[in-house]
């Protein structure tokens, strides 16, 4: 966890019990990171107020800014009372909060980005804002978008693995998603487990080849995924016993797994709209995320090229 030494810690306006401060100060007391919290604030009624100066509408502006700065120093206050973990607060007045937050890690070079999610009590589900997407797709560092589950010891961390992959920035991702699972399973006296699926046989294969084995071909696919998996995981001392294959499209059996092991924390890699990625990061993603009863979190390449520019 030494690489964590800096954390920005996304607070929201319309709550005042910020799961992001609370996971960013878990892991900040067992790492000793620094952590900053980061309110992004804007009313574009103020800037519509044409009867005003630029000098008046700015005066409001800075108003407004300084009662949100007492209002987020009221909630961190307590929870750093009596304990060695001090948390700097900053209030940001921006129209696209996504890009303020990505300005404020590329100019002072935080090392994750903790933002909690919203719940949406009618439907008991998680939302996920357009700011959450923006985050997960554009962030040059890791994101970890925290839910209400808990992070007892000797809980679980699953690390989602593309591990039939031929591409090396795959390959390099998944070593760095395997690295972090290990880490956080550390973190938090637990365990690190794997999840990796594979596609069946191809119905239409079956049909217009008389002589194809689909069993035997499904078999084999299967052991492949498995003994390639076993491999990976070798390399990270994590036990067989806690690597699961099983058949199927990646945003079924991912949140298969998670359920089954009662995993704390989600572990994926964001590279692109390809493989695993693609299931979770495209269209189906909000079936997929909305469905994990767990944190996120959200690994780049040590190549990406943030798109997001000063």
């Amino acid at each position: 966890m030494s690489a964590f030494n800096k954390i920005l810690a996304v607070m929201d306006p319309s709550v005042t019990q910020q799961k992001s401060l609370l996971r960013a100060m878990n892991i900040a007391q067992k790492t000793g990171a620094s952590i900053t919290a980061l309110l992004c604030i804007y009313d574009f009624s103020y800037e519509m107020t044409t009867m005003l100066s630029i000098d008046e509408r700015e005066t409001m502006r800075q108003a407004i800014v300084d009662e949100k700065t007492d209002w987020l120093a009221d909630i961190v206050e307590p929870l750093v009372t009596g304990c060695s973990q001090s948390v700097d607060i900053k209030v940001v007045w921006h129209n696209r909060p996504f890009e303020s937050i990505l300005y404020e890690v590329i100019d002072n070079s935080y090392d994750l980005i903790v933002k909690g999610t919203q719940q949406h009590d009618s439907l008991k589900s998680v939302i996920f804002t357009p700011t959450d997407w923006h985050l997960l797709r554009k962030s040059p560092v890791p994101v970890l978008l925290v839910k209400d589950h808990d992070w007892p010891d000797n809980g679980n961390v699953l690390a989602a693995i593309d591990i039939n992959t031929e591409d090396e920035e795959h390959k390099n991702l998944n070593h760095k998603v395997s690295q972090s699972c290990q880490v956080f399973a550390q973190l938090l006296n637990g365990n690190a487990n794997l999840v990796n699926s594979y596609a069946g046989t191809p119905v239409n294969i079956a049909i217009e080849i008389p002589e194809f084995d689909p069993v035997g071909y499904t078999e084999a696919v299967k052991q492949h995924h498995i003994d390639a998996m076993h491999e990976h995981g070798a390399q990270y001392k994590i036990s067989p016993a806690r690597i699961y294959v099983r058949e199927g499209l990646p945003e079924h059996v991912i949140p298969q797994i998670a359920e089954e092991i009662d995993a704390e924390l989600l572990i994926m890699g964001s590279i692109g709209r390809t493989g695993i990625t693609a299931a979770l990061m495209g269209n189906t993603a909000e079936h997929v995320v909305d469905s994990l009863n767990c944190d996120i979190l959200a690994l780049k390449p040590d190549e990406f090229d943030c798109p997001i520019k000063r």
